[in-house]
């Protein structure tokens, strides 16, 4: 296995099927990829085309059927659930269409939720959500609980819990589906901001005039990769 310089993915010969009964039902025909490192990617494809089955598999979240999955130099296309939770936490920074705050704790205690599984005391915990919170512009609604704040705060917040451990990767699944063009336009700025700021970012969407801020545009069709483009990617408006 030859794997490039700066690769922070390297999938190969990914697949992945479910099964009902004894059919097997593949998902995934072959994937072969390469993310680099502080590049920017949306993955996009139609309803049933695989991309959310590989977003999982790039997020830990599940593991494939066969091929390999080497994630900054570490193989997890094999680990043990207990091993892929770790890598989760130290290595991909997760953003959701759904927010997934709790809605009892405040903004800076969210954000600090992944320093609690990664054994951070807490009063380092919520001074780094601060900071973090004051990088997505919120350092004054640290205290604010989410039904206080609007949509686009909210998922500035979801951001910020992304980014507090440091993480290799931020992964954004469909991060602007529950907001109106002006708050998109706002999120798809800092997501630009924080590749910007040495991190990669890989998102996925069905959306083109979201697609078109990424920089690497990788198109799925029926489990393969139908294509693969590099862009000038779109300038948010509020940059």
């Amino acid at each position: 296995m030859t794997i490039p310089a700066n690769s922070v993915i390297h999938l190969e010969k990914i697949q992945k099927s479910y099964f009902m009964g004894n059919q097997a039902i593949p998902v995934l025909k072959g994937i072969d990829l390469d993310i680099f490192r502080n590049e920017y990617v949306a993955l996009m494809g139609p309803s049933g085309s695989g991309k959310s089955t590989l977003m999982n598999i790039l997020g830990c979240l599940d593991s494939p059927t066969s091929g390999s999955y080497i994630l900054n130099s570490k193989d997890v296309s094999k680990m043990a659930d207990n091993d892929l939770a770790a890598i989760r936490n130290k290595e991909i920074g997760f953003i959701f269409q759904q927010f997934n705050l709790l809605p009892r704790l405040t903004a800076a205690e969210n954000v600090a939720l992944p320093l609690v599984y990664a054994g951070v005391g807490k009063k380092e915990r919520l001074e780094r959500a601060r900071e973090v919170l004051a990088k997505v512009g919120l350092a004054e609604r640290s205290h604010h609980k989410p039904n206080e704040l609007s949509g686009g705060q909210i998922q500035r917040v979801a951001i910020a819990r992304a980014l507090v451990n440091n993480p290799s990767i931020i992964l954004a699944d469909e991060p602007t589906g529950n907001l109106d063009s002006k708050t998109s336009a706002e999120v798809m700025d800092i997501f630009g901001k924080i590749q910007a700021a040495g991190n990669t970012v890989v998102l996925v969407t069905h959306e083109e005039d979201i697609a078109a801020y990424a920089k690497r545009v990788v198109r799925l069709r029926d489990g393969i990769i139908e294509s693969d483009t590099i862009t000038a990617g779109r300038v948010a408006e509020f940059s």
